[in-house]
């Protein structure tokens, strides 16, 4: 059997990263700092979002796009607190750029400054897809062991920080952040590495710092929209 192949003449990879950029300059040009949550299930990305709201309640404006394979559990929490859109991909592993916009345009966007992405829970697919966001974020429970950015380098190396959740339990579980961080820098180093509690609030008002100097440092290289 002869085997053909045929030529499409397409960089179909290189538009996905041209439209993700185009997607990033956009919202950098109305003043919106782009974050995308990535993580395993379960270590804590809602609480985390309920928790910055919380924070910033009365001070800065956010909205959630909240992906998962499944249900809209995630944006009933979060619905409260802030303008939130669930995308819902059906089994699909990590969440394409053209439904982040689909969902963007549903959302009640005015005045917003942070836009977060709730990726899908998983550490491997969400790592090789360009959402448009200026920040990409990795968030790691204490209960899933220290030893994950060595197992799963590729989510650590494209983030722009780390978060590690769940330091209440530390006196309970076999976690190491001196471990984890050592591991983190292993893979990108430099990374910056904060410890918070989403239900105690412990570390809330650093990550919610670190994000706003983010934005403000986003400001000065934004062009304005004509």
């Amino acid at each position: 059997m002869s085997i053909e192949t045929i030529p499409i003449q397409k960089d179909i990879q290189g538009k996905r990263q041209a439209d993700a950029e185009l997607w990033r300059r956009s919202l950098m040009a109305r003043g919106i700092l782009c974050v995308n949550i990535i993580s395993s299930p379960g270590a804590g990305k809602t609480s985390l979002l309920q928790a910055m709201a919380k924070h910033w309640s009365g001070r800065n404006r956010m909205a959630v796009l909240v992906g998962d394979i499944a249900t809209d559990r995630d944006a009933q929490r979060l619905a409260p607190w802030m303008p939130v859109k669930q995308l819902t991909t059906g089994g699909a592993c990590h969440l394409e750029l053209s439904l982040v916009q689909s969902g963007w345009e549903q959302l009640d966007s005015a005045g917003v400054e942070f836009l977060i992405i709730e990726n899908v829970g998983n550490l491997i697919c969400p790592a090789s897809h360009d959402l448009g966001e200026h920040l990409r974020l990795v968030v790691l429970s204490v209960t899933e062991g220290d030893d994950k950015p060595g197992k799963y380098p590729k989510a650590f190396r494209t983030s722009h920080a780390c978060v590690i959740n769940k330091v209440d339990l530390l006196p309970y579980v076999p976690f190491s952040v001196s471990a984890v961080t050592l591991d983190a820098h292993r893979i990108q180093p430099g990374l910056p590495v904060i410890p918070v509690s989403a239900l105690s609030g412990e570390g809330i008002s650093q990550w919610c710092d670190f994000l706003t100097e983010k934005r403000q440092q986003l400001l000065l290289t934004a062009e304005p929209i004509e």
